[in-house]
């Protein structure tokens, strides 16, 4: 069981109002709440449950069941992790996803609003509104991540993650990934002469295969490809083609798809101009938009 557990990289304590909720983000990026604090902050008393097989006390009353859907019960079990601070059962601590709290406070402000709600259930009632209202100006999220300090590795995180599972962990072999319509496209409306019988490409191509291609993957993905594949100092190039960087899973059949896309925009164009018009309208860049309604778009690329 150890082996797999989530470990905490972050850890923090959340005040919300007069309460202080420790919380946690684990190495998959899930938020947590410790179970114990969550309890406390919707003021339920008593020791947590260790092990909750169905819905978790505090949303197994009758009352409550017809404001529960789906997706509530499958996010009501608790999460077993590996705490920095250690404590607990050789280290594990207990938790739910911080989502689930607004979505909890929910349920019970619609029974008590559908006149549902036991006496003995007005003061978690209460509880509710006024964690509702503290969360109201920010997210549950927003509010775990600053708390835990993982607002400033976030972006790093989420790029690592993606690369994992984007980039291979080693080269693969080659295999054709540009079909020559590609090229046959960009040299018919570049209106240069297609080199036949396996000849070399201008190197103004491999510019424009970045830009049209790699480029428009996810962003971080051309920068790690390149850190991967650098150039030769001597021979001018690189050794390998990007390509076989990518994961057989996820990344080369992306590639194939925005290729394919590519190829598509080219064939519908007459000229360079045109296609440099639908391509940008189909792939803006961050702040292209305005550009797009220009009467002269060719100077997104040269």
């Amino acid at each position: 069981m150890e082996d797999t557990l989530l470990k905490a990289t972050h850890e923090g304590d959340l005040p919300i109002g007069d309460m202080i909720i420790h919380c946690a983000v684990l190495e998959d990026g899930t938020r947590v709440l410790t179970q114990a604090d969550f309890l406390a902050a919707i003021g339920r008393v008593g020791r947590p449950k260790r092990v909750v097989s169905k819905l978790p006390p505090f949303l197994s009353a009758d009352n409550l069941k017809p404001f529960i859907n789906e997706d509530l019960e499958r996010s009501s079990i608790p999460i077993v992790y590996k705490s920095i601070k250690g404590g607990g059962i050789r280290g594990y601590a207990h938790g739910y996803k911080a989502e689930l709290l607004p979505k909890v406070c929910d349920v019970i402000l619609q029974a008590r609003e559908a006149g549902l709600l036991k006496s003995s259930q007005t003061h978690i009632a209460l509880q509710c509104e006024i964690l509702v209202r503290a969360l109201a100006a920010v997210g549950i999220i927003a509010l775990v991540d600053e708390a835990t300090g993982y607002q400033y590795d976030r972006d790093r995180y989420d790029l690592e993650r993606l690369l994992a599972k984007y980039l291979s962990e080693e080269r693969l072999k080659w295999a054709k990934m540009f079909p020559d319509e590609f090229y046959k496209q960009i040299y018919r409306l570049k209106t240069w002469p297609y080199p036949g019988g396996g000849g070399g490409k201008t190197p103004y191509v491999g510019r424009l295969t970045n830009e049209l291609v790699y480029e428009k993957l996810p962003p971080g993905v051309l920068e790690e490809l390149r850190n991967r594949n650098p150039v030769n100092p001597l021979k001018k190039r690189r050794q390998w083609c990007h390509h076989q960087f990518l994961s057989a899973d996820l990344g080369q059949p992306d590639l194939r798809d925005h290729l394919l896309q590519v190829i598509a925009l080219l064939r519908a164009s007459s000229n360079w101009g045109t296609f440099k018009r639908l391509f940008a309208r189909a792939f803006p860049k961050r702040g292209d938009q305005l550009l797009l309604d220009l009467p002269h778009p060719d100077d997104i690329f040269e």
